[in-house]
């Protein structure tokens, strides 16, 4: 089954399921569904940063400093975030991902719930699932944060550099 033919669930703006539908529906029509982003750090708090492959149904090339997807239909977020952290890394054994806080994203791309979590892993033990990921590096949250407010040439998923925003707010009330 390709990913455009993945049946999800339709929600409501109070995350309620009011329905289903396959992926290239939702996308089409800008139904309202879930997703996880999964933000991944090594043994030394470096923040997993990738380059999606260019056959991504949504912002392909683009750079992310989050792993994630859309919940599969009946799925639920915490079983997601392990599931697609564990895929994209390529990384068996994962600890269940810390659910962090849950938004609704409204921007380029259409909407969708957004459960950010966090979960470490030791760096040797990631290999990227190349479906995925074209390119990987970790880096210090310092250097994450440069190029984020300089851009540098890396054009952001606009959904994660929501995410990694709220991340940061959420930080800062913590």
């Amino acid at each position: 089954m390709s990913a455009a033919d993945e049946v999800l669930d339709v929600v409501d703006r109070e995350d309620r399921v009011v329905g289903q539908a396959r992926r290239a529906e939702v996308y089409a029509e800008g139904l309202i569904h879930r997703c996880v982003f999964v933000l991944a750090r090594d043994e030394r708090g470096r923040v997993f940063v990738h380059r999606r492959t260019d056959s991504k149904l949504v912002f392909p090339s683009y750079y992310d400093m989050f792993v994630g997807g859309v919940l599969g239909a009946g799925e639920g977020y915490a079983e997601a975030a392990l599931r697609e952290a564990g895929e994209e890394l390529g990384v068996t054994g994962l600890p269940e991902p810390e659910p962090l806080f849950k938004f609704l994203y409204e921007g380029p791309g259409g909407a969708w719930w957004s459960y950010v979590h966090e979960v470490r892993c030791a760096a040797a033990d990631v290999r990227p699932q190349v479906s995925e990921v074209a390119w990987h590096t970790f880096l210090p949250e310092e250097e994450l944060e440069r190029r984020v407010e300089e851009g540098g040439g890396w054009s952001w998923v606009p959904d994660g550099l929501e995410a990694y925003r709220r991340l940061q707010e959420f930080r800062r009330r913590a």
